[in-house]
């Protein structure tokens, strides 16, 4: 069980039979009444944002997740097909239960797999991935202006602003929690 003296950004917690985890809290102490925590947090199987007031003092339960490190196989009409890396079990999760992530993954990437109750509910990227660019303009001579950016389309699919200087070819470090460009990994 989990106090509200613990909650934290990105702490797994069961509300109702339910796993969540905290996207944001504040301590709210007001001039009359009893204090209480604020709590803004996504349901892990269904993606729901809930804000709730949950009384300072009350508990949480500690919801009963497992973190496996998995690979990414392969994508097809069923879903997104994941490996266990140590029992070489393979699971198959639906795009809704892998979300936004589908734009970072790469075939035989290593990332972990969150189950809940036995079951596979969602992925958890890693905050900064390494893709390749697919498609963009070529940068022209004389573009300097600072700061000007243009779209490129990364080899997942996903297109991100880049300063003029990125080419079709290169390696774009991408943090997954914004889907920015942070910088070009050298070769």
């Amino acid at each position: 069980m989990y106090d509200t003296r613990d909650f934290r950004r990105g702490l797994k917690i069961e509300v109702n039979g339910d796993p969540y985890v905290i996207v944001d809290f504040q301590h709210v102490s007001p001039g009359k009444g009893s204090a209480f925590t604020r709590v803004k947090t996504r349901n892990l199987r269904t993606g729901q944002v809930l804000e709730n007031n949950i009384k300072s003092g009350d508990k949480v339960g500690k919801p009963n997740l497992d973190d496996r490190t998995m690979q990414y196989m392969y994508k097809d009409g069923d879903g997104f097909h994941f490996m266990d890396t140590n029992n070489y079990e393979q699971f198959t999760l639906a795009p809704e239960d892998v979300g936004d992530s589908v734009n970072f993954l790469l075939e035989n990437m290593h990332i972990d797999v969150l189950f809940y109750q036995g079951r596979p509910i969602t992925v958890e990227v890693p905050t900064f991935v390494e893709l390749r660019v697919a498609e963009t303009q070529p940068g022209v001579r004389g573009d300097t202006v600072t700061g000007a950016t243009k779209p490129a389309k990364l080899e997942t699919g996903l297109v991100v602003s880049v300063p003029f200087h990125i080419n079709e070819g290169d390696v774009l470090r991408i943090d997954t929690r914004t889907s920015e460009y942070m910088d070009r990994v050298k070769k």
